[in-house]
């Protein structure tokens, strides 16, 4: 990773002050936006490793002046925008299909989607579960996935799992929801939502989202 454009602030003297000629603070949002962009659709934050490099790029950043900070969060919140649009959208056609088959909403697929991975097919969990749906290895298995990083098998699987809830649960998707969290038995045993914080907060922020 190439970061030898941030040499220059380094090496200002803490009595000068940085001027920001117009054509500078372009080129500064322009190089920013496009190392940014290209790291972002490349990586996904929650499979990569930590990397020597990453430390320097922080120590940069670190450097930089509160007018620059402003620039480069405006530069962040925009390629987080084009990334995750991009994300969304790369797999609408698997979920489309998905909820036509199992009778299901597409929204509703997209809003767990949203809330278990962030459209991260690589995506493990503490827990151990993985893909866009975050299918634990069991429960895949028994849904007769195979490969639970391969976006097509997950969202199927995922899909499949909830129409189940829905069915065991007389369409009450709070509850559907509530299962494919914590499992249905936790939900038959506590006769509804159980008094988990994660679960009831997944189940509200997946609605909110939903509805």
């Amino acid at each position: 990773m190439d970061l030898t454009f941030l040499q220059p602030i380094n090496q200002l003297q803490p009595t000068q002050k940085w001027q920001k000629p117009q054509n500078q603070s372009n080129m500064f949002q322009s190089m920013f936006s496009q190392f940014l962009e290209e790291q972002m659709t490349r990586l996904q934050v929650e499979s990569v490793q930590p990397r020597s490099n990453s430390s320097l790029f922080l120590h940069q950043l670190n450097h930089l002046s509160p007018l620059q900070t402003s620039e480069l969060t405006n530069v962040v919140d925009t390629a987080t925008k084009k990334t995750s649009k991009m994300n969304d959208s790369k797999f609408q056609s698997i979920i489309h299909n998905v909820a036509q088959k199992y009778n299901l909403d597409p929204n509703l697929i997209y809003s767990v989607i949203k809330h278990e991975s962030n459209f991260n097919p690589n995506a493990i969990s503490h827990a151990g579960a993985r893909g866009l749906m975050q299918l634990m290895p069991a429960t895949a298995k028994m849904l007769g996935v195979s490969n639970s990083f391969d976006p097509a098998q997950n969202i199927e699987g995922g899909a499949k799992y909830l129409r189940q809830m829905l069915d065991r649960y007389n369409g009450d998707t709070r509850l559907a929801l509530a299962a494919y969290n914590a499992g249905p038995g936790n939900v038959d045993r506590f006769g509804g939502i159980p008094p988990f914080k994660e679960t009831q907060a997944y189940v509200q922020k997946v609605l909110s989202n939903y509805i």
